[in-house]
């Protein structure tokens, strides 16, 4: 045996290079396995529904209530600034305009930015009102009157896309 191979023997498996990296791949894989399970366990998952015939019955009744808004005529162009946000209503009936207008102003994925504002008529189916800013990228608008039997829904890109034509229908 040479000198080399019984210098090699006489060290401990610890003090090795190889077994240490062999241990390091099950090991890693461990310690990103517990930061996985940690981020399941604590992040709420807010797109799983638990009754989800209620959730479709749900939906019929969203969907009539944009039928509404096509029967009523009614056309929303949308302008929105850094701080305020302006509604120009029309319909083919003018007894068809509300006088206050509820404006929903959602993120697809970020609920805790979304905005609720009720607005009341400055002009015949002009509202106006102040918003918080806005960050930038896709925001769904949806606007409703007060008791909510129709709605028109609608998409916007901010900041390119500050004026808007929402429609029956409209994505």
């Amino acid at each position: 045996m040479s000198e080399a191979d019984a210098q090699f023997k006489n060290v401990p498996w610890y003090k090795q290079r190889w077994p240490w990296i062999l241990i390091s791949l099950p090991a890693t894989s461990v310690v990103v396995g517990m930061v996985f399970l940690y981020f399941a366990v604590t992040t709420w998952d807010g797109l799983v529904v638990d009754d989800y015939y209620r959730q479709g019955r749900a939906i019929d009744r969203t969907i009539a209530r944009s039928v509404h808004a096509a029967d009523l005529g009614l056309v929303a162009d949308l302008s929105i600034r850094s701080d305020n946000v302006t509604v120009r209503l029309s319909a083919t009936g003018a007894d068809a305009l509300p006088e206050s207008l509820i404006v929903t102003i959602a993120h697809p994925t970020r609920g805790g930015q979304d905005q609720i504002l009720r607005l009341s008529a400055s002009d015949e189916g002009v509202f106006a009102g102040p918003v918080a800013p806005l960050s930038t990228g896709r925001w769904i608008i949806q606007l409703e009157d007060e008791s909510r039997t129709w709605r028109l829904n609608g998409a916007v890109y901010l900041p390119t896309e500050t004026e808007k034509r929402i429609v029956p229908y409209d994505s």
